[in-house]
């Protein structure tokens, strides 16, 4: 039987400001523009995951599984927080997208089933979105 892919949505909502300590002020605000200012949004994050079929329960990933690590290891953390500032797991993060996808893969990767994890999505608003698919070797 072939692998199957499982994508679960989830929602958090934080603030946060998009500063790099190598750039001044001016260079800051001309790079990340309005989100240079605090702000906030109102996030989904999607996981993927990928397995085989399991014949007994028509399944290819354990869902309660995978949600009880998601709240633990990202929505616990993070909502309603200020992920520029009150995150400990973000200290020395630019809150990017890009980065975000990044952080909550390394945090979400080691509470699940080895190698089934293919793809942690941010989705910031409606225009932007960034996936994060793992190192690879490319």
């Amino acid at each position: 039987m072939s692998a199957l892919r499982l994508t679960r949505s989830y929602h958090f909502s934080a603030g946060h400001r998009l500063a790099s300590p190598a750039l001044s002020d001016a260079e800051n605000a001309r790079v990340y523009g309005p989100c240079y200012r605090q702000h906030g949004h109102n996030y989904r994050v999607e996981v993927t995951l990928a397995g085989r079929v399991d014949p007994a329960t028509g399944m290819a990933a354990d869902l309660a599984l995978l949600d009880t690590a998601v709240k633990r290891v990202i929505l616990e953390p993070v909502d309603h927080h200020d992920l520029s500032g009150t995150v400990p797991a973000l200290d020395g993060v630019i809150t990017t997208g890009e980065n975000l996808a990044r952080a909550f893969w390394q945090w979400l990767e080691p509470a699940l089933p080895p190698g089934s994890l293919t793809r942690v999505a941010v989705i910031e608003t409606d225009n932007n979105a960034f996936e994060y698919h793992g190192e690879t070797t490319r």
